[in-house]
């Protein structure tokens, strides 16, 4: 089956399950496979080669597919609380066209984010400085996440000029493993922290982009820069709820070798969980709290409750 007659397939099944007429079936003798016209021209259209709507624009805390339920308001009420994919149905054993349209959809976003880049024109257009971890392509960055949390002398030299040496506070976005979390929220996000932190009174860096990023690229940071805190914004491995997730982590005294324990973390920024502006002002207070008590992680959380103190 090639692409066109999948599309004709997919095509005549939401159309059923709309309620329009279905398109007439032919019979196995006057089958003929979909082809394509002469060199350059368009494809044969498998319908009338009208647009079908966009499955993924439906807000899944809407999307309700049980008929007859024992008490529907309260389980829309429900969906509302959460973008789980519950309330569903099924079509015998199997789920209804709409659930598994949406589910593969939802599916191949996530890879595109996984393997897709943040354009470097973007990120400078931002006002950030473009570097870059040892992974020198995508592959790498995945099977060695190692290589992800370390720069070489050249990347590092920027990451000293863009940071400087001491500072109160170093600012960091990374790609991470969803580019379309970072295009979709780090610069209005960032915009908040340097607001906020700028309304506390509190200096920092200029903002740095580092491209195929980890998590423990802000402890190589922290240990080229002298930063007190480094405050990284990053994208999270994307799932069927959203490929958008981005997190930030800070923590104090960042060094090579830190216990992930000492990292704070801010996860779900994205227009479906935490709003990028509300994060950054979140993010902003809680490194004045971080300076204030000179502690991140677990440590922060046990002198904020007065433990051993």
């Amino acid at each position: 089956m090639n692409d066109l007659e999948l599309r004709a397939l997919v095509e005549r099944m939401v159309k059923d399950y709309m309620g329009e007429p279905p398109t007439p079936q032919v019979k196995a003798a006057d089958y003929k496979p979909l082809e394509s016209k002469g060199s350059g021209e368009q494809a044969v259209e498998a319908v009338s080669g009208e647009r079908l709507p966009d499955i993924t624009e439906v807000d899944l805390r809407r999307l309700y597919l049980i008929k007859e339920p024992k008490n529907g308001p309260a389980y829309l009420e429900l969906k509302a609380k959460t973008p789980a994919r519950i309330g569903f149905g099924r079509a015998g054993a199997r789920y209804k066209t709409e659930t598994m349209l949406r589910m593969r959809a939802d599916h191949a976003a996530a890879q595109d984010s996984v393997f897709s880049h943040v354009d470097e024109t973007w990120a400078k257009n931002q006002g950030w400085t473009f570097s870059q971890t040892l992974c020198q392509d995508k592959d790498e960055y995945l099977t060695r996440p190692d290589k992800g949390r370390r720069f070489d002398d050249g990347n590092a030299a920027i990451v000293k000029q863009v940071i400087g040496q001491s500072p109160k506070v170093a600012l960091v976005v990374g790609d991470g493993l969803s580019s379309a979390a970072i295009e979709a929220n780090a610069a209005d996000c960032m915009q908040a922290v340097e607001a906020g932190l700028k309304a506390y009174g509190i200096p920092h860096s200029g903002v740095l982009f580092v491209k195929y990023c980890r998590v423990g690229a802000s402890d190589h940071i922290g240990e080229l820069t002298g930063a007190e805190v480094v405050c990284m914004l990053v994208g999270e491995r994307p799932g069927l709820v959203t490929a958008e997730s981005m997190s930030a982590y800070i923590t104090y005294g960042a060094r090579i070798g830190v216990p992930e324990s000492k990292r704070t973390v801010i996860s779900n920024i994205h227009r479906q969980g935490t709003p990028a502006v509300e994060a950054g002002a979140h993010i902003a207070e809680l490194i004045k709290t971080m300076l204030e008590l000179k502690a991140s992680g677990v440590e922060l959380a046990q002198k904020q409750r007065g433990v051993g103190a």
